[in-house]
């Protein structure tokens, strides 16, 4: 029955229609967690925002389930259902304007394709610290990563958003015209629509920058994290970064007696001129001493790509996170514990600071809120056996709850695996997920785009709830 009824979408769509059978079907719908085993009746490569709005208005008259395929690797795998997929990953236009310094960027962008192309410019803004990050998720999310000490998160720096809306109407939202959807799209997911194209403000930054890695061995992280919480504490806006506690790889850069072994990396990035960062990053690479110092001049595009390695695609996946009230000596203590029990050598557990640019912007200015967190922890569990789910994801909710008092109950929902409607309701808090809601029953009363970490409409209609994903 879809793929008659699909010829009423056929008549306006110019991009491509893939059914099951199809020679790419399997790959098209593979996601980056290989729990997830969904298995779409039409994936729908979409080519203009009109072909995007012809598949939201067939879903929506054939009332089968649709879901929104950026271009990255969200853990909840939720960008692929059982029913029509919007698959926006062939729309990747980026035009720069290099005298205003903005870039309008296509939907199906990763940060790595999207990095390349400012980077001929000199120019970036806040991008996800993995290169396959998918550039849409990550900014509907709010989006965090290297630079946004110096220049906020990436919805910081978002001027407009394209947006196929659920009647399949195409509208523009910014701070201009339709101000609420674009307060909401800012934090609020892809609750309200599909996302097509996204207007960008973007920084000098590059061709080379500082960055890398100091590397310790796993005795030392007490010490290291203590080291890091009271650096940031006073540290300048251009110094970003993250303390990894994981399993040292068996790579040329790692010192022989660390390989395999559980570690601490002190990843440091620094948005300005190198002099200046070597002088800024000096307190923390002169501290251990560490086992290994990769910090180097490097170009930005590298330092995008610098932990690429440890998150490749394919493993089974499960993340939790929160954002400390502090990082205390308990904090400490409980995270160092847990990282010695982890039962997977991929798995990993970061600690993020905050502050700097992102903490100046009121927490009212757009969905996503908690700006004052000092720091962001994220837990991801990743193995590889089907067999080995049980212990993994136990590991991940022990290490959540042992921080538990410790967080503040607010979570950048990008950081998590499907943890059900409280925790995105707590995510928002009670003022800001009022007023989603509302958003909701403007543009989505029926639910439609659903497939995501849901904010349902008030009158939750019956049938309408979030599909799980099917895990495999």
């Amino acid at each position: 029955m879809a793929r008659a009824d699909s010829t009423i979408m056929r008549t306006k769509f110019k991009g491509d229609l893939v059914y099951p059978g199809h020679p790419r079907y399997d790959d098209l719908r593979t996601v980056f967690n290989q729990m997830i085993d969904q298995r779409p009746a039409i994936i729908a490569r979409c080519a203009t925002p009109s072909d995007v709005a012809a598949t939201v208005r067939f879903a929506r008259d054939s009332g089968m389930p649709l879901s929104v395929y950026g271009g990255g690797h969200g853990v909840t795998g939720t960008a692929v259902c059982d029913g029509i997929v919007a698959d926006l990953r062939p729309m990747k236009d980026v035009v720069i304007d290099q005298n205003a310094r903005t870039a309008r960027a296509g939907a199906g962008l990763t940060w790595g394709e999207f990095d390349a192309v400012t980077q001929l410019h000199g120019l970036a803004v806040t991008g996800g610290r993995v290169s396959t990050t998918g550039v849409a998720g990550l900014i509907l999310g709010s989006g965090s990563g290297w630079l946004e000490r110096k220049f906020g998160y990436t919805a910081d720096n978002l001027l407009s958003v394209e947006m196929v809306t659920a009647d399949g109407e195409i509208v523009t939202a910014s701070q201009h015209e339709n101000a609420d959807l674009f307060w909401g799209t800012r934090g609020g997911g892809g609750n309200f629509g599909a996302v097509t194209a996204f207007d960008l403000r973007l920084h000098p930054v590059g061709p080379t920058v500082l960055g890398g890695m100091l590397l310790y061995p796993a005795d030392l992280g007490p010490a290291v994290l203590t080291r890091f919480r009271d650096f940031f504490a006073q540290a300048p806006d251009e110094v970003g970064g993250a303390v990894a506690l994981i399993t040292a790889p068996p790579a040329p850069f790692v010192p022989d007696s660390l390989q395999g072994r559980p570690a601490i990396g002190m990843v440091l990035t620094y948005a300005g001129a190198v002099e200046d960062g070597e002088s800024a990053l000096r307190p923390l690479r002169d501290f251990g001493p560490p086992a290994a110092d990769l910090i180097a001049p490097m170009p930005y595009t590298q330092l995008q790509q610098m932990i690429n390695p440890a998150n490749p695609s394919g493993l089974r996946n499960y993340w939790s996170a929160g954002f400390l009230r502090e990082l205390s000596d308990d904090v400490i203590d409980a995270l160092c514990g847990q990282h010695l029990a982890a039962p997977s050598p991929f798995s990993q557990i970061l600690v993020i600071p905050g502050g700097g640019a992102i903490a100046r912007v009121p927490d009212d200015r757009m969905a996503f809120g908690q700006r004052q967190a000092p720091f962001n922890v994220h837990v991801l569990s990743m193995w590889t056996d089907q067999a080995e789910d049980g212990g993994n994801i136990a590991w991940a909710r022990q290490l959540s709850a042992s921080l538990g008092p410790f967080l503040t109950g607010r979570v950048y929902l990008n950081y998590i695996a499907d943890q059900g409607e409280d925790r995105v309701r707590s995510a928002y808090g009670p003022q800001a997920y009022a007023r989603l809601q509302e958003l909701k029953d403007r543009y989505d009363p029926q639910n439609l785009f659903r497939s995501n970490q849901n904010i349902r409409p008030s009158a939750d209609p019956a049938g309408a709830a979030p599909p799980r994903p099917r895990r495999g």
